[in-house]
């Protein structure tokens, strides 16, 4: 996997709802991860997961940009931004339509 730099990162919205977003971590066309944000009264919990291997500072200094572009631009109160961490990789996805078709196909 390439070399990041903070710069080059750029958010695809997946969702959004009253009081939740989430986003793909994109940098090129390249996924580096996904955070999901849930504004809650005066905090945002963030669940962050990094499809690479990330040090501490990297963690650090992505949870800061996150913070910086998306949470501090919306428009709420936040006295605090408290961030799940995981490295994981994408398994797939899996809704009421996937579902469906596995019942079809064992028909």
């Amino acid at each position: 996997m390439p070399e990041w730099n903070l710069e080059e990162l750029h958010y695809l919205r997946q969702y959004r709802t009253p009081h939740s977003e989430g986003y793909l971590i994109m940098q090129d066309e390249e996924r580096l991860g996904r955070v999901e944000l849930h504004f809650a009264s005066n905090v945002v919990y963030g669940t962050l997961i990094v499809e690479r291997e990330m040090g501490e500072d990297e963690i650090a200094d992505l949870v800061d940009k996150i913070d910086d572009d998306l949470v501090m631009s919306a428009d709420v109160t936040r006295e605090d931004f408290v961030v799940s961490v995981y490295q994981g990789r994408d398994l797939g996805l899996y809704s009421d339509e996937y579902f469906e078709e596995e019942e079809e196909e064992e028909e």
